[in-house]
């Protein structure tokens, strides 16, 4: 998980509060399809990023898709495999795996043989940005989540699109949700919160990401909880 990617992401900008703190998060991208899958009860182990360089190493269109998905889907993958899902080659995507790497963020995998065919990992569970005072590195990382949503949305929309061209007008679900809410918060009421959300989207995380469930698919989520500093009306 990261606390944006793949699995959904949170984010608000640093404030002067010193209990505040920025987060994206990337929640596990598949569904569990009944209440008999099991759950995730894995080990858990947060990489945390404070350092602004690294935030702002992070600020990279295919890097963020790695991370979410090695998060995501706590399975290892080689640079071939993690550039045909990025439009890079295998050699850029190593470079910018060895730049993960430097922070701690992907480690090699056991077995990760040679060069060509060595396999990455996420090095947690979860991974998270704390970026404290330091505004714009987690905004630039922000933007690019926000982005990679749009391209999910605008991909989801031309396949839907296609398939009604086809005639496959079946049944479907409401596959994609978004709304929002203005809310007075304090900070406790802010942790609790997220606290909170956190624990719902891992009741659906799947105890070994690599069984899905029959009839699931891999959703992506997006969650934000931002400080609105607009002038309320009437103030």
């Amino acid at each position: 998980m990261i606390r944006d990617t793949a699995r959904s992401s949170t984010a608000g900008p640093p404030g002067s509060d010193p209990d505040y703190t920025d987060e994206v998060t990337v929640n596990n991208e598949t569904s569990q399809a009944s209440g008999d899958v099991p759950r995730r009860k894995r080990a858990e182990k947060t990489v945390e990023i404070t350092d602004p360089k690294a935030i702002r190493a992070l600020a990279h269109a295919a890097r963020l898709e790695v991370i979410s998905e090695l998060y995501a889907t706590q399975v290892s993958h080689t640079a071939t495999e993690l550039a045909a899902r990025t439009g890079l080659t295998p050699s850029a995507m190593s470079y910018h795996l060895r730049a993960l790497q430097k922070w701690g963020i992907v480690a090699p995998a056991e077995n990760a043989g040679d060069a060509r065919e060595r396999r990455w990992k996420a090095a947690g569970t979860d991974f998270t940005i704390s970026g404290g005072s330091v505004a714009s590195p987690e905004i630039a990382v922000v933007d690019l989540e926000l982005d990679a949503f749009r391209r999910r949305a605008s991909a989801f929309a031309k396949a839907r699109g296609e398939r009604r061209q086809r005639g496959e007008t079946g049944e479907e679900p409401a596959a994609v949700v978004l709304s929002s809410n203005l809310l007075y918060l304090t900070n406790p009421q802010r942790r609790e919160l997220l606290d909170r959300i956190r624990a719902v989207l891992r009741e659906y995380e799947l105890e070994d990401p690599t069984q899905i469930p029959e009839g699931a698919e891999r959703v992506a989520t997006l969650w934000s909880m931002i400080p609105d500093d607009r002038v309320a009306p009437g103030q």
